[in-house]
């Protein structure tokens, strides 16, 4: 049955990046930097490899990457409302330096959505009113973000039942256990 359950979640993360509306297309990042304050924020998925390395997109001036440098450990969280599934994804982030993943990756990003990661400030500065962005011509501060999970935890709220997995990676394969709800 822990099988089963898996494959679902494997597929409903590949919808994620692939189907537009999907409630998996967007999640939680959690941080913690080396202060002991907890960090959350919105992220879009971008990709999902085939052994479950999950990809998303950022400034790389952003304090989260400051955080994932400091403890690269972090957590997602994913939630389908219709289905009533939670995803909570432990695992370790690693920032992508190699400069020809980088620009091929750029290269796929519309120009109108580029802008994201060209702003002349660094995300979270202050600005006197919304309109005041100033955007860079030539240079940009895009990153990408890794993350490849060791955790995995299911939820799917049902009756009579909830129920509940922790899905483990050991030695490269996933292994499931249930758990009280």
């Amino acid at each position: 049955m822990t099988d089963t359950l898996f494959q679902e979640l494997e597929l409903e993360l590949q919808n994620g990046t692939s189907k537009k509306g999907h409630p998996f297309r967007y999640c939680t990042l959690g941080t913690v930097g080396l202060g002991a304050t907890a960090r959350l924020r919105t992220i879009v998925l971008r990709k999902v490899s085939e052994d479950l390395q999950l990809v998303f997109y950022t400034d790389r001036r952003s304090k989260k990457i400051g955080h994932i440098k400091e403890n690269n450990t972090v957590s997602l969280l994913f939630y389908h409302p219709k289905k009533l599934v939670q995803l909570k994804i432990e695992g370790s982030a690693t920032l992508v330096s190699d400069t020809e993943e980088l620009k091929k990756y750029w290269s796929g990003i519309p120009p109108a959505n580029r802008k994201d990661y060209t702003t002349t400030s660094a995300p979270g500065s202050p600005i006197s009113n919304p309109d005041s962005v100033e955007y860079l011509e030539d240079k940009n501060h895009f990153a990408i973000v890794e993350i490849e999970p060791s955790k995995i935890e299911y939820l799917k709220l049902q009756r009579p039942n909830h129920l509940r997995i922790l899905f483990s990676k050991e030695d490269g394969e996933w292994n499931g256990s249930f758990l009280v709800p």
